[in-house]
């Protein structure tokens, strides 16, 4: 009778046991950042029943079309660290984007191309494209950028981007559609013409094109996805974690500067930070001897702020605008 007992206590016991251990891991998948289903496996990920490029209709219902969206999402979403970064690094850049893509009235969801194209920095092709814009030397010159010795404002985040805006509105007024003008920023409207004529239709997802140039776009749609809603895609980002943009002055600069580094201890900032901030000057001196009118951002001061120091001066000079 008591060896019964006995066997029914231990029963009773590992029971408990069981049950207490289930809800301790129970407890720590609700405290597990992401959805628990995707932090343990790895899963197929969220495709919306619809999808727009800058307004126009992504026709998901297509078999191929569905498959390459795919593709990319499960290929952006699970290069973890390259796309964690993105995501922090385009709130600095992404307001800049914006701002000047409204100007030329040219749809927001282009600021993607910058992320496919140089991933948010001023990266240098192995075609020697520059910039977060990928422009070439002769394309960038094309498109009223400066690019000689001292200077190469292919590096110059505004005026580059003011430039793929012309690019963009050109390759708009030849085709009508944005999707193509996408297609184009990768295939060169050369290239997109040559496919349009030979295989008679003007759908970017009826054509047949180089395998970088077919994914391009569905790689700007992934990147939209997941940047606009990166929750869905096991993506948190706490609002202290993200990369602010960095309040800046301009001084003018309309003759020959012969150091950069004395320039730079003239304003209070190291060379290091002139150059971060300007990386288009691409020389330790200035020879202008056209005089030419050059803007110089420096950061404001105190420019060694920490991280959180810069969120509350940002957030201070946002309720200053409002």
């Amino acid at each position: 009778m008591q060896k019964n007992i006995s066997y029914i206590l231990l029963i009773l016991l590992i029971g408990l046991l069981i049950f207490g251990w289930n809800r301790v891991t129970q407890q720590e998948q609700v405290q597990l950042p992401g959805n628990n289903e995707q932090y343990y496996r790895i899963v197929s990920l969220p495709i919306p029943d619809t999808l727009t490029f800058s307004g126009e209709e992504v026709p998901l219902d297509l078999f191929y079309v569905h498959e390459a969206l795919d593709r990319e999402l499960m290929v952006n979403t699970y290069w973890h660290s390259a796309t964690l970064l993105l995501i922090k690094k385009s709130y600095r850049y992404f307001p800049l984007f914006d701002s000047i893509l409204r100007k030329h009235n040219i749809p927001v969801d282009f600021k993607y191309i910058a992320i496919i194209e140089s991933g948010l920095s001023n990266v240098v092709s192995p075609a020697g494209a520059v910039g977060f814009w990928q422009f070439l030397k002769g394309t960038g010159k094309d498109y009223g950028l400066e690019i000689d010795d001292d200077v190469d404002e292919r590096y110059h985040i505004e005026k580059s981007t003011e430039a793929a805006c012309a690019y963009l509105l050109d390759s708009y007024n030849s085709y009508g559609n944005w999707t193509l003008t996408a297609a184009s920023y990768n295939a060169g409207q050369r290239g997109i013409n040559r496919q349009i004529d030979r295989q008679k239709t003007t759908s970017f997802y009826d054509l047949l094109l180089s395998d970088e140039t077919s994914r391009y776009i569905y790689r700007i749609l992934a990147m939209k996805l997941i940047l606009e809603k990166p929750q869905e895609y096991g993506f948190y980002v706490k609002p202290n974690e993200v990369y602010l943009p960095i309040p800046t002055k301009k001084v003018m600069v309309n003759q020959r500067v012969d150091d950069w580094a004395v320039f730079a201890n003239d304003q209070h900032i190291s060379y290091k930070l002139l150059k971060q901030f300007n990386p288009w000057l691409r020389e330790s001196y200035l020879k202008n001897r056209k005089n030419k009118t050059y803007y110089i951002d420096i950061p404001l001061a105190p420019y060694d702020m920490t991280h959180q120091e810069l969120m509350m001066k940002m957030n201070g000079l946002n309720r200053q605008g409002s």
